[in-house]
């Protein structure tokens, strides 16, 4: 679901190490805790499914507390062994110290934006008031002492006087809100609890703002229960949360979720309804000119996805793929509407190119394209007349471009696989683009290349691959990739610069980033060819890019890794159970690997709109065929593979990871190690600390050059790119 925030990521030669202990001695050395397999099983449709590893689900279970503790034993003390991390690790931290900044949002002659020095392990939101030195207005690295507090959301007022914002303990999505004088930078009284999956939007007279809520749940499941029955609710400033406005709810339907957003002129909520995870949603609104006005059904049913881009008077204008699989503009006018029978004008048509979101600054439309996964910017009047293209530094990716329109001015980021975010100034009138901010970085982006292939699928569909790599590489089928995807829910993945692959490529590898069926990189067409039934096209798509590397002389089958997170741990885990022989390591992280009972914990039930249900045959049928978990042979060879999941994952339920790796440790046949890394105080990954992401970078890649045994050509790249670091900086 989108957010909108009004105001509101030589020649290379490989030295096998000799001196690397065999893996199979070390996996002898390392024993495995307990995990004693029940005679618990399943009925399906007239099919028997055993679940042996069930009490894993009960995390609170002295059972379970004592196999966490046991396997995070075995793999502290396999990533301990590893001389290489500690270069690792230094590596990490020496790239990630350098400041940097957030696209800003500006209110009422003042600049929002989040800045980071370095090091810091949450990013530090700054206020700069036109004439004056930027101030600190919220640093969350104040609010605990381990820095596991995030701040996750935040709404300025119109005027900018007050800031209401959301924090996030321990990586939960759970969020508790609270409301700060901007002036004096004090909180007021007001404490929200049990929001998730909202943000907040003010009355036009900064009086209150709407968010979304959950009931409290019952005592022990915040981080297991079901969530159902969201309600929309106004909180007026200086009152209890008990006193909060319900406006809006449904009794009937557990799974809907509203958002609620002011339109600019403060004359409207717009009720954006969704359901989990579904592309096709509903359009509510109220007036809020009228007391006591009722929530109106403007588009009720369901038949497309709708995104509203703002209002101008009674008309209001939506980024749709309503007859238009990859997205279009149309305006519908309030004052002609007819419920039975809503009537579009098209402003924008679609084109060849998936139209990723719509904004509305200078009285202009400003659209984001996606062109093959990179940024294509274009402006147009607001009667859809194109006017130009915004020139953007490269091919990569740019966002940003947010604003009110009366705003003369904006701000947009750009970043790619090789360049750290540079943010943009951009003067809507003129046309002038200038630096904001520029990181300064201590490693030379023109020795890294990116190139951008199209690899045939098992079924002959084109498939991006973004390989990056140090541009002196040698094509010898030796070195080790890091093949990353995720592939599902209509997100795209784009070219971004990360700080963990630019230490990988310093380390010799090779980064590959595939476009998978299932994302939403070419619009709906390409994202249903992605889902329920249509699901092995993303693990064929995946495969594929794995083969090509393979065919291309980039690595083999001995130093091939593949790496996703959430969706992308379950790409990860069934295509190592499918073709275990092909790769050399797996590293799934916070996956979704019991596909037969994922739907029965936290927002799970949501994901069906992608994935299916097995309580419906023909579904049942088609997760079970790759469901990670019961696709676990016993007597198997398996790849290498580092499982790595946090205890307070309430998204993706930790039990998945728990499950798979408990499974695949029992039917290894292999010398490969099968471990599972399990974080404390984190959950699924946003707010993560900084000192925890480095620390579970520099494990996965110590992991990784043990396994794929290059550690000594990995220390000696790192200790050589450090070293030439440290000369330029002296320069």
């Amino acid at each position: 679901m989108r957010l909108k925030i009004r105001a509101c990521l030589t020649t290379t030669l490989w030295i096998l190490s000799s001196a690397t202990a065999s893996l199979a001695s070390e996996v002898k050395s390392s024993v495995y805790p307990a995990a004693t397999p029940l005679d618990q099983a399943d009925t399906y449709h007239g099919v028997t499914v055993k679940d042996p590893y069930r009490w894993l689900e009960e995390l609170d279970s002295n059972q379970t507390k004592s196999w966490v503790e046991g396997e995070n034993k075995v793999t502290e003390k396999f990533l301990e062994s590893i001389p290489v991390r500690k270069k690792i690790e230094e590596r990490l931290r020496e790239h990630w110290s350098y400041p940097k900044c957030r696209v800003p949002f500006q209110e009422s002659g003042k600049l929002f934006y989040f800045k980071n020095s370095g090091l810091q392990d949450q990013d530090v939101l700054y206020i700069k008031d036109d004439g004056e030195e930027e101030r600190v207005l919220i640093d969350p690295n104040k609010l605990s002492e381990d820095g596991t507090v995030a701040l996750t959301s935040l709404a300025v007022n119109d005027g900018a006087t007050r800031l209401a914002y959301g924090i996030s303990r321990s990586g939960s999505d759970w969020q508790e809100w609270y409301v700060k004088d901007i002036a004096t930078g004090k909180d007021l009284d007001d404490h929200l609890n049990w929001i998730k999956f909202s943000g907040a939007s003010w009355l036009k007279d900064g009086s209150g703002f709407f968010y979304s809520r959950y009931d409290e749940p019952k005592e022990g499941g915040a981080l297991k229960d079901r969530n159902y029955y969201q309600k929309l609710y106004l909180h007026k400033i200086g009152t209890p949360q008990s006193d909060d406005s319900l406006i809006y709810e449904r009794k009937d339907q557990k799974e809907w979720g509203f958002g609620g957003d002011v339109t600019e002129d403060g004359k409207y909520l717009i009720i954006p309804v969704w359901k989990g995870t579904e592309e096709k949603n509903r359009i509510f609104y109220k007036d809020l000119s009228r007391a006591d006005s009722p929530v109106v059904e403007l588009l009720n049913k369901a038949d497309a996805h709708y995104d509203f881009i703002e209002n101008v008077g009674s008309v209001f204008y939506f980024l749709t793929d309503l007859e238009a699989p990859k997205n279009r503009v149309v305006s519908l006018d309030l004052a002609n509407f007819d419920p039975n029978k809503p009537v579009f004008e098209e402003v924008i048509p679609e084109t060849g190119d998936k139209l990723d979101s719509a904004g509305i600054v200078n009285n202009e439309f400003i659209l984001h394209y996606l062109k093959d996964a990179f940024t294509k910017v274009t402006i147009h009047g607001l009667d859809g007349e194109f006017k130009h293209d915004v020139k953007l530094p490269g091919i990569g990716t740019a966002y940003g471009f947010n604003g009110l329109k009366k705003d003369k001015v904006t701000y947009y980021g750009y970043t790619s696989f090789n360049t750290p975010l540079v943010v943009h100034k951009y003067d809507l009138e003129t046309g002038d683009d200038s630096i904001f901010f520029e990181p300064e970085v201590k490693f030379n982006p023109s020795d890294y290349v990116t190139s951008q292939v199209f690899v045939k699928s098992k079924d002959g569909t084109r498939i991006p691959l973004f390989i990056c790599h140090h541009k002196d590489l040698e094509l010898n089928g030796q070195n080790p990739v890091y093949l990353y995807g995720y592939g599902g829910f209509n997100i795209s993945k784009v070219p971004a610069f990360s700080i963990p692959m630019l230490t990988w490529m310093e380390m010799g590898g090779v980064f590959a980033q595939a476009c998978l069926r299932g994302g939403g990189e070419y619009g709906e067409e390409w994202h249903k060819a992605g889902m329920k039934l249509n699901k092995q096209n993303v693990f064929d798509d995946f495969i594929a890019c794995g083969e090509w590397l393979i065919k291309h002389k980039y690595t083999d089958n001995k130093r091939l890794s593949i790496a996703g997170g959430s969706n992308g741990g379950l790409l990860v885990g069934a295509c190592l159970t499918q073709r275990p022989e092909l790769f050399g390591a797996a590293c799934p992280a916070v996956g979704v690997m019991d596909m037969l009972r994922f739907h029965k914990f936290t927002i799970g039930w949501g994901w069906v709109s992608d994935y299916g249900s097995a309580e419906n045959p023909d579904e049942f049928k088609a997760l079970l065929a790759y469901s990670p978990l019961h696709n676990i042979h016993p007597g198997t060879e398996y790849p290498p593979t580092l499982i790595t999941t946090a205890d307070h994952d309430d998204r993706v339920f930790p039990a998945h990871s728990f499950k798979f790796a408990a499974a695949l440790q029992k039917a290894q046949t292999g010398e490969g190690p099968i471990l599972i890394r399990i974080e404390t105080k984190a959950g699924h990954g946003a707010g993560k600390p900084t000192s925890k992401v480095i620390e579970e970078s520099a494990d996965r890649f110590a992991f990784l050059a043990r396994v794929l045994k290059f550690e000594e050509a990995a220390k000696s790249r790192l200790e050589a790119a450090a070293k030439a670091s440290n000369s330029n900086e002296k320069e």
